[in-house]
């Protein structure tokens, strides 16, 4: 990769040719295949059809999120996402909103059921939720409310029924609690439906009232058929809500008011694997062994390390791959942070961007199956951090994967490269050194004096382009500094590693203040530079620090002794944004290397994080 990158490069500086390692980046939204819509876009989930074709689903509207012409539509894809077409609408933008629907194929038939939210009676407007002293004005959106209905397509989803089936939904007491006694009901879905033992399971989220953040309380349910895969007319299929009682799936005690968007897994022995989001800081988990009648009390998530795992308001989805492994989808930040925020249901919402995964295996519980996830790595960005994307889909297709999102004005469809997931798959077994991009190392002798090196010189993140207005272009490179090191006390500014030029212009790292490290670079213009989390440093301790710099998201990164920095309960954020416009590092042509360091290693790309927590077990 670094070869043929290096090509690239060498063409464009010299000829001229508008290449860019952007365009070469999958993670980069923009690289990825455009769904077509109206406007606005929305979870488009997709099924592949019993004639090979993928069959995708999205809520749209000829406006924005919540206008009054939102509706359904459907396309198929007979390229793997590359093209799309057979547009149909499931219903009309000139009928109520109809909104946020999902897919499920009877496997035994090939019958595509879709289903949704739907407006029947036409309502206008809400009242506000009564204990929100924000909430002084009628809610006006009227997508999230009315009726759970279904159509089914016998034709791959060529054309879909004219009827439409309305899903009796039982009345809990987020229901009753709501400003109407229940007479309307709120709910809205963005879960996947699935099947487990021939019967249908289709997740709702029901909502208790609307004001600030728009929902202010809201919880998970499941409607169950046992015998809709069985039946020539739907009409005839039974439905139950579950879980059983009067409450559905909310945040762990004393948590927040949000528990939502509910995202189902089916794990080996049949147990059901639910996470979803809260404004607590964390994401939500729990368990049931029976089918979804009665849950484990939930917990917030955690890695398999036991650390606990850190969401905003936004779609966390996990989905199990064909060969028996999790993916799992979210955003990596919030915390104490967000927990203590006024106005939490509101800025909660903020910076799904980058996208982050997780790898699950499977592992035994105390009653039964459970599964360990591991730390995290970058999946997908946009360069624009303000950009959200979210509401994503998992497909496998003739061994390969793709996942779907939106940023609510275009959906897009992105292949993955395996590797990386298979990355996140061993992470807990990985002990080897990364050997790829590893361009300079060596081994010091502690407590002599500081150690000069001979530089290596980075590519540069941002270099003048050869159009007409000689304007700027981002080469999306990247790089790792890594060092082992001890420290006899934890005094700020103690140098590790100095690369700057008699005018500042370089990088080094640096003991900051908490018992952190700080890494900064500089290109004779502006710095950028980031800490490691508080605490992570202790003295007379050997530490092995992996500081990745990814130009493709611009994201700095700490790797401390094998585990990827959060923020903890001291920040909102563990990992930091570079200047987009920082140009290049390179500086003194020797660097130095202080006496308390062990081991410098330099990468000329940024490294996994996987890589990083290999090379510190491989270091021990």
């Amino acid at each position: 990769m670094n070869n043929i990158f290096y090509f690239l490069l060498i063409v464009f500086l010299t000829l001229g040719f508008p290449v860019s390692y952007a365009e070469t980046d999958w993670r980069d939204i923009r690289n990825g295949y455009e769904i077509p819509d109206r406007s606005y876009s929305d979870q488009p989930y997709v099924v592949i059809t019993d004639d090979g074709a993928w069959l995708v689903v999205m809520t749209t509207a000829m406006g924005r999120e919540g206008s009054d012409t939102q509706h359904i539509t459907t396309q198929r894809s007979l390229d793997q996402g590359k093209t799309w077409q057979d547009l149909v609408e499931v219903e009309s933008p000139d009928d109520p909103e109809a909104s946020y629907a999902v897919l499920l194929k009877n496997p035994n038939t090939g019958r595509i059921f879709v289903f949704y939210n739907f407006n029947a009676d036409n309502i206008r407007s809400l009242k506000p939720d009564p204990a929100d002293p924000t909430a002084k004005k009628n809610i006006t959106r009227v997508d999230s409310f009315g009726y759970y209905v279904f159509k089914y397509s016998d034709d791959n989803g060529k054309s879909w029924s004219k009827q439409r089936y309305t899903i009796p939904v039982r009345e809990t007491e987020i229901d009753r609690n709501n400003v109407y006694g229940g007479k309307i009901r709120f709910h809205w879905n963005v879960g996947k439906a699935f099947i487990r033992e021939g019967e249908a399971y289709v997740p709702l989220i029901k909502v208790g009232n609307f004001g600030e953040g728009f929902f202010t309380s809201n919880e998970g349910a499941l409607l169950k058929s046992v015998n809709l895969l069985n039946l020539d007319d739907p009409a005839n299929a039974t439905w139950e809500t579950l879980p059983d009682g009067d409450i559905g799936l909310r945040t762990p005690a004393g948590g927040g008011p949000i528990a939502g968007e509910q995202s189902y897994s089916l794990l080996s022995d049949g147990s059901i694997y639910c996470v979803y989001r809260s404004v607590d800081g964390h994401p939500v988990n729990t368990y049931s062994r029976d089918g979804g009648h009665t849950w484990d009390p939930p917990e917030y998530m955690r890695y398999g390390n036991g650390r606990l795992v850190k969401h905003p308001r936004a779609a966390n989805f996990a989905w199990r791959c064909e060969n028996g492994k999790y993916l799992y989808w979210y955003h990596n930040h919030g915390g104490k942070w967000l927990r203590e925020q006024p106005d939490q249901r509101v800025v909660a919402y903020h910076d799904r961007n980058p996208a982050w995964v997780l790898g699950g295996v499977e592992k035994d519980g105390p009653e039964g199956k459970i599964i360990s996830w591991s730390q995290p790595e970058i999946l997908l960005y946009d360069k624009d951090p303000m950009i959200r994307m979210s509401y994503p889909d998992l497909i496998e297709d003739e061994g390969k994967y793709f996942i779907t999102e939106t940023q609510k004005d275009i959906a897009r469809v992105h292949e993955l490269d395996p590797s990386l997931l298979e990355l996140l798959w061993r992470q807990e077994s990985i002990s080897e050194r990364c050997q790829s991009g590893l361009v300079a190392s060596w081994e010091f002798d502690r407590h002599k004096d500081p150690v000069e090196v001979d530089a290596f010189e980075f590519n540069p993140f941002y270099v003048r382009s050869r159009r007409a207005d000689h304007g700027g272009e981002d080469t999306g490179v990247g790089l790792t500094i890594e060092v082992s090191f001890v420290l006899e006390d934890l005094s700020p500014g103690q140098l590790l590693v100095d690369g700057r030029d008699k005018w500042g212009k370089g990088f080094w790292l640096e003991t900051s203040s908490n018992g952190s490290l700080k890494f900064s670079m500089c290109d004779g213009r502006m710095v950028s530079s980031w800490d490691s989390d508080a605490d992570s440093m202790k003295i007379g301790k050997q530490h092995h620090a992996s500081v990745i710099v990814d130009g493709g998201p611009n994201v700095m990164m700490f790797v401390i002794d094998g585990l990827l920095n959060d923020g903890a309960d001291q920040r909102r954020f563990g990992w930091g944004r570079l200047s987009p416009y920082l140009h290049d590092i390179s500086g003194a042509a020797s660097w130095i290397v202080h006496g308390n360091v062990n081991t410098l290693n330099v990468y000329d790309r940024a490294i996994k994080v996987t890589e990083a927590i290999g090379n510190y077990r491989s270091s021990l």
